[in-house]
């Protein structure tokens, strides 16, 4: 089954980890780049884990408190009774659930993240084939480059003016995809001026339009 990718600010949310080794590091590792308050709870805890920042570390095994005002869990113990009791006191409590290598067992699923900027990308194949996963963000890697990323950063900065300049979305869309092409007629990124002038040509064909409907 496929599953739907929302995409959710966790910044300041409670993340509950448990278990200590270099699974539990390397979620802890993706989730620090969003904000997210996290919890790791393990009577052994890697060394790597330890010298992260941001991450409060409770030595100790899981206890069914630790989930106790959690936006989300993570169960990354190499005990599976224990992984197994999470999932099913997060479910209970309705607390979002990731049991790590047990795709039947989560409430939902780590995608394999491709991140620059304010660019995120999430790949996932329902935990059925991680490997496949990991193969198709390489590819989207390579794709993101410096010059795409710069074809971002203008439309976000002329998204303002954009929507000052057009009224329907319909428009704005069609602006957009004209600041688009525009950038891929060279391997240089167009100027201010140019970007303007599309922008004014695309509104007057409108206006010459609305005025001869």
């Amino acid at each position: 089954m496929a599953f739907f990718p929302f995409f959710i600010d966790i910044a300041d949310k409670k993340i509950l980890i448990a278990g200590g080794g270099n699974v539990a590091l390397r979620k802890a590792q993706k989730l620090l780049q969003y904000g997210a308050d996290i919890t790791v709870t393990a009577p052994e805890i890697c060394a790597e884990l330890e010298r992260l920042d941001g991450v409060t570390l409770i030595r100790r095994g899981f206890t069914d408190s630790d989930a106790d005002g959690a936006f989300a869990v993570i169960a990354a113990t190499d005990d599976r009774a224990l992984n197994s009791h999470i999932y099913e006191l997060c479910t209970r409590r309705n607390i979002l659930v990731n049991t790590v290598d047990d795709p039947e067992n989560c409430g939902f699923y780590f995608p394999a993240l491709v991140r620059e900027g304010n660019v995120t990308i999430g790949i996932s194949t329902g935990g059925t084939a991680p490997a496949f996963a990991k193969f198709v963000r390489e590819k989207v890697e390579d794709e993101l480059d410096s010059f795409t990323l710069g074809i971002g950063e203008i439309l976000a900065g002329y998204r303002p003016r954009i929507k000052e300049m057009f009224v329907t979305e319909k428009q704005r869309a069609e602006a957009a995809d004209a600041i688009i092409d525009l950038c891929l007629l060279d391997d240089v990124l167009p100027d201010d001026s140019d970007i303007n002038d599309l922008l004014e040509r695309i509104k007057t064909a409108h206006e010459n339009k609305d005025r001869n409907a």
